[in-house]
């Protein structure tokens, strides 16, 4: 491409500055025969020689070939994609980010200090009690989520063999249960695309260890018995995680701590500014309430006493490590960044403008459903 468009020197146009020694009176002369045999060598190369501009041209194009959010809209996944703004991005290119794992806490207090805040944010926003940022993405999210109810059944003596899935959730959340040793048990939606409280009911009991549920679901259609499915799990001994793809809708309106969740999983690079797409970079925190804290993985990050301080520390029932070190650190960074520029009053408008907008296309589109309104997203068939 570059090769086709290039003008070439040619040796009767070349301009060639003078060398330092024939600038002086002294000179060497040098022998102009090649070392090499004559078939191993040429006479002149055709080497490009663009101007400038025309190497801006040249790698502009290569950059618009692959598609981005600067070209156009990037509708990819069955959960709310939005603008992520570029200032994250800078954030997580200071010098100052860039840290080797194994310093010591001493010489790493203001990296300690952005993790608990995180952890701190993310507790808050999901109603939570207690956050790990390590896990690197949401499937890993979903099954450390998982492997710490189980450590916490197996803690207890519960011998629990299923999990119970909705017909409508995200295939992320078959693989994960099967992955973690569960048997799934999968759950019909009922007319209206919620789940079916009835059927619930009826496949509970003491062999499940938990219901995993998208609210609002994969159809953007908010579970209004919530509550009541809440109770239904925990009255079976089970315990219910809240698959976080979807808290784009409920961020500053609702907390799924407040619902009766037990577990959750963040994808802050889907809710809190890391580009979406391309294989990633992503990361999956963990919440859990007070009572599965001490299975998080390790380390966690907490205050140290006295002198204001942080320090990591293992919990006392620890699953274990599930990834280096703090996990994917700068996209950790950027969801701190995110939130922290918002603040409670940009979250909650940011989520009124996701549910805004699915509903004005859906009116755009004509499409009807008796069983709205939708939240951030809606399926349709064309």
């Amino acid at each position: 491409m570059i090769h086709d468009q290039a003008r070439y020197t040619r040796e009767d146009e070349a301009v060639h500055e003078p060398l330092l020694s024939e600038k002086t009176e002294e000179s060497v002369d040098v022998s102009d025969a090649s070392p090499l045999p004559d078939d191993l060598t040429r006479d002149s190369l055709t080497l490009p020689a663009p101007s400038e501009p025309e190497v801006a041209r040249h790698y502009t194009r290569l950059s618009q070939m692959n598609w981005a959010i600067d070209s156009g809209p990037y509708p990819l996944g069955s959960c709310t994609m939005k603008y992520n703004p570029k200032f994250t991005e800078d954030v997580a290119a200071d010098p100052n980010a860039a840290v080797h794992p194994d310093r010591s806490e001493r010489s790493v207090q203001g990296s300690l200090e952005l993790q608990y805040r995180l952890q701190e944010f993310l507790g808050d926003i999901g109603g939570m009690d207690a956050v790990t940022l390590q896990p690197p993405a949401g499937a890993a999210g979903e099954l450390t989520g998982i492997l710490v109810a189980k450590a916490y059944h197996e803690h207890h003596g519960n011998d629990r063999s299923e999990v119970v899935i909705p017909a409508s959730a995200h295939g992320t959340n078959f693989a994960t249960a099967a992955t973690a040793g569960y048997d799934v048990v999968e759950l019909p939606s009922g007319e209206d695309g919620r789940v079916d409280v009835e059927a619930l009911e009826a496949a509970v009991g003491d062999d499940t260890a938990a219901l995993m549920l998208t609210n609002p679901n994969t159809v953007g259609l908010f579970e209004r018995d919530i509550t009541e499915i809440a109770d239904i799990v925990h009255d079976a001994g089970g315990l219910l995680y809240y698959d976080g793809a979807n808290l784009n809708a409920l961020l500053g309106r609702g907390r799924p701590g407040d619902m009766g969740f037990d577990v959750m999983h963040y994808n802050v690079h889907k809710t809190f500014a890391t580009p979406h797409g391309g294989g990633g970079p992503g990361a999956g925190p963990v919440g859990v309430v007070d009572e599965l804290a001490e299975f998080l993985p390790t380390p966690r990050v907490r205050k140290t006493e006295g002198d204001g301080g942080y320090e990591r520390f293992e919990p006392d029932n620890t699953i274990g490590k599930v990834h280096g070190f703090a996990g994917n650190w700068l996209v950790l960074i950027k969801a701190y960044a995110y939130i922290a520029r918002l603040g409670d009053e940009g979250l909650a408008d940011a989520a009124a403008k996701a549910v805004l907008n699915a509903n004005y296309l859906a009116e755009r589109i004509d499409l009807d459903v008796p069983y709205g309104p939708f939240h951030h997203e809606f399926a349709a068939t064309a």
